[in-house]
């Protein structure tokens, strides 16, 4: 691990300006628990770590004058899982939280950073054969992908392995961030990037962009909520297929499946819509969850992914109806 150094500002407009000025050689850090090691593994470089854990607001949940709350990148996925007013208005993320990694990394861990982690593929992880790397072929397609996605896009079959994420785009969250024209305020199901858009990256942001904070929309809070998360282990794992779905105020219907894509999946609006009618029997969810997954183009060695997502569809549209 190459050696940096580390500051602590006080304040966001610090912190993005020392991020920005370094020129890509600072990093903006929290928790540090997917960065820290990376840097081990020499997979990812940084000079200079620049701890956002002091700016104001980066670790406290405040409410909104219309009900919803936000929440400072720097809160811990702990604190998202214990808070009351969390598991009151938005008990969907409170399970998601409850149910990433372990409790000692659920202590460290920080919503900006749980969302800006990278992908969980075992050959961009381990240096192996990886588009990411720069290789001409994605070593997964190639070899053992039983963990790859569902619905593919571009030539990485890695999935993002964020479950916050998928409640958050379920309940239709928007993540804000500040860069050098000033905030920008990004929907939640628009934040990650393909690597049919870009193989070299996974989110929008650009460089020395920073996220300050998550925002919950009052029309989530209090509704019809559902989360549920299937893995190869019963201790800590990661998804194999994670789903989250919501009923919003004036009747919309979000799901989203996590561990089928590159980013939170939402699936086709056309299925929300016909959940959102209500007055449904077995038949018509058993069809609506066939429909969701309608798209799905697995690799072999995935498709038994399939029957996990359909199973988790059915629960969730029968819990939201």
């Amino acid at each position: 691990m190459q050696p940096f150094r580390y500051n602590r500002p006080l304040s966001w407009d610090d912190a993005h300006h020392q991020v920005l000025a370094a020129g890509g050689e600072a990093v903006p850090v929290a928790g540090g628990t997917d960065l820290i090691p990376l840097m081990h593994d020499m997979i990812a470089k940084a000079g200079t770590l620049v701890d956002v854990r002091g700016a104001a607001g980066a670790a406290t949940i405040q409410e909104t004058e219309d009900g919803g709350l936000t929440m400072g990148s720097a809160v811990t996925l702990t604190t998202l899982a214990t808070d009351p007013r969390i598991a009151e208005r938005f008990p969907g993320l409170a399970l998601a939280c409850r149910a990433a990694g372990s409790h000692q990394l659920r202590n460290m861990a920080t919503i900006g950073g749980n969302l800006c982690q990278r992908l969980r593929c075992s050959y961009f992880r381990n240096g192996l054969t990886c588009l990411k790397h720069g290789d001409a072929q994605c070593g997964a397609a190639m070899g053992e992908h039983r963990h790859s996605a569902l619905f593919r896009s571009g030539p990485c079959v890695a999935v993002h392995p964020s479950d916050p994420a998928v409640a958050l785009v379920a309940l239709g969250a928007s993540i804000v961030t500040l860069r050098g024209t000033g905030p920008r305020t990004i929907p939640a199901d628009e934040f990650w990037v393909s690597s049919a858009q870009d193989i070299t990256r996974e989110n929008v942001l650009e460089p020395g962009e920073l996220i300050t904070h998550v925002q919950l929309p009052a029309s989530s809070a209090g509704q019809r909520q559902y989360f549920e998360k299937v893995t190869q282990r019963a201790a800590w794992d990661f998804a194999l297929v994670s789903v989250a779905a919501s009923r919003q105020a004036d009747g919309n219907v979000r799901i989203a499946l996590g561990g089928v894509s590159y980013a939170p999946f939402r699936i086709n609006s056309s299925v929300e819509e016909d959940v959102a009618s209500g007055g449904l029997g077995a038949d018509d969810i058993e069809t609506l969850a066939e429909r969701a997954l309608y798209d799905a183009d697995p690799l072999p060695d995935a498709e038994y992914k399939m029957q996990i997502a359909a199973t988790l569809l059915r629960r969730a549209i029968h819990h939201i109806s």
